[in-house]
């Protein structure tokens, strides 16, 4: 959806380690950019542990490479030599404030390594979006936490603490966007490779989570931060004010969501509702004018 995107200009893509090892994730990275066909864009690897703790993958719901049922292969053009810590920062400092977003789609250990190398990045960028967190929903790796920042929950702590403006689309409304059968078959019916790729991995998604966690319809979670940022209005997010817990390891992760704030003085936004339908138009929308390979 990125690199197909109209409504913004994409400036790079960041790598980090998550769901799978971070050598995996940079090259998955550069995967699917060259099926994309956007070269163009540079992928910079970075972190690849999370601040303080083991790295923790879940390679179960994402298959061993991170690719779902996809087989990895070389591609012509790989990272580059900058890490992403220090892209990121040079990225967004030297466009005008409030000039870039960052969507952030795993663990927050980049970010919160470039805060304490140029603390001046969380007023300069225009927000944060990011996918992570979880409320009335409960947790997906733990009973109240989210995978993405149970990985590395001291990271996301330094963000939310920081001066950063912070849309948070977290279980609560990423779980509203489920997989159907009817709209895996709607993208597979677009003729190109991008689209090709993603009903894949959607494919190989509704068979795992029928497989471990017995739902009918897996949810799709990272889409939802790229939808927002090309169409806001799709989104339910109200003022809050978000915190990490983490000291115990039995609610390690856990997102404590405040509501009780006045707009004007919020820096977060919870996201609590989608529009599921217009969400996977978008999607759909989006694939069929995508480029790379037929």
């Amino acid at each position: 959806m990125a690199f197909a995107a109209e409504q913004f200009e994409l400036l790079a893509v960041t790598t980090v380690g998550g769901n799978v090892p971070a050598s995996a994730t940079a090259r998955n990275a550069c995967i699917l950019r060259q099926i994309a066909g956007r070269e163009d864009v540079p992928v910079f690897a970075g972190a690849d542990r999370p601040l303080r703790r083991d790295p923790a993958g879940a390679g179960e719901f994402h298959g061993e490479e991170g690719l779902g049922d996809m087989v990895p292969f070389e591609t012509a053009k790989g990272v580059e030599d900058e890490h992403a810590v220090d892209a990121l920062i040079r990225l967004v400092m030297d466009r005008p404030a409030g000039a870039v977003t960052l969507i952030t789609m795993g663990p927050m250990t980049n970010l919160a390594l470039a805060l304490r190398k140029e603390p001046a990045l969380a007023t300069h960028l225009k927000e944060v979006v990011a996918m992570g967190g979880a409320r009335a929903e409960g947790g997906n790796i733990t009973a109240s936490a989210e995978f993405n920042i149970w990985a590395d929950p001291d990271a996301a702590h330094e963000v939310l603490s920081s001066p950063a403006k912070v849309v948070m689309l977290g279980l609560d409304a990423t779980h509203q966007v489920r997989v159907s059968e009817d709209r895996i078959v709607a993208i597979e019916a677009i003729d190109n490779a991008p689209a090709r790729t993603v009903a894949s991995m959607l494919r190989f998604s509704q068979r795992i989570e029928r497989e471990i966690v017995g739902w009918h319809s897996a949810p799709l979670h990272d889409p939802c931060t790229v939808a927002y940022v090309m169409a806001p209005e799709l989104f339910d997010v109200v003022p809050a004010d978000i915190r990490v817990e983490c000291d115990s390891d039995l609610t390690r992760g856990h997102t404590a969501v405040e509501f009780r704030v006045k707009r004007e003085d919020a820096r977060h936004l919870w996201g609590k509702g989608v529009r599921d339908r217009e969400v996977f138009y978008l999607i759909g929308q989006t694939l069929a004018r995508a480029g790379g390979a037929k």
